[in-house]
């Protein structure tokens, strides 16, 4: 069951990205602040809700949140500056959308770099957790799938309307049978042949 929240006395603000793991399009992050009383039955981790609830639960966190935001960093700024720096700007940049500041962020995962003066703590599977992150993962990823989509109509060949840009077997043989597209990130690995991302860089 995920806690309402680390500190009742805080305004927390849970943080989450989705497309970290992707060949191609861009990361996106959001970041949510709820009212401590906040519930509902569908909410879990993203990845462990089904791609319609994950639509029916976006519109209520975004009616019911005390503030939101949401951001991209696209797959340009992905090579130039590694996916790990890009993730956390887009968290910085989803932050800086918040029409409520917060004092306290609620991080998914083991590393962030430092948000103002905003104390931070990271949490690993926070997104499984804590619903203020569950609640940004779940942003994140429809907010990015949404992005994916309409890509997927200039470039149907790819598949990303299923894929959503992650290395599945039938992206790869795209990669293989097209070339990259000027939307894959090509400091990846986008070839079949190579079967693993390096997100250590």
């Amino acid at each position: 069951m995920l806690l309402p929240f680390l500190d009742a006395e805080k305004i927390e603000a849970g943080c989450d990205e989705a497309g970290r793991g992707c060949i191609a399009g861009p990361v996106c992050a959001a970041a949510v602040i709820l009212p401590n009383d906040f519930h509902h039955p569908l909410l879990n981790d993203s990845k462990k809700m089904t791609e319609k609830d994950r639509e029916i639960v976006r519109p209520i966190i975004e009616k019911e949140a005390i503030a939101f935001g949401v951001a991209f960093i696209d797959h340009k700024e992905i090579d130039k500056i590694n996916i790990l720096k890009a993730s956390f700007k887009a968290m910085h940049l989803a932050l800086d959308k918040l029409q409520t500041i917060p004092n306290s962020l609620l991080i998914d995962g083991n590393r962030f770099v430092k948000y103002k003066n905003v104390e931070h703590h990271c949490i690993i599977k926070g997104d499984g957790k804590y619903i203020s992150i569950a609640a940004a993962s779940v942003l994140a990823k429809t907010y990015r799938d949404e992005f994916m989509i309409k890509l997927d109509k200039k470039l149907p060949h790819y598949k990303w309307s299923s894929n959503k840009g992650y290395p599945t077997i039938a992206h790869r043989n795209a990669v293989k049978e097209f070339g990259l597209s000027s939307y894959h990130r090509k400091t990846f690995a986008c070839l079949p042949k190579q079967l693993e991302i390096d997100l250590k860089e």
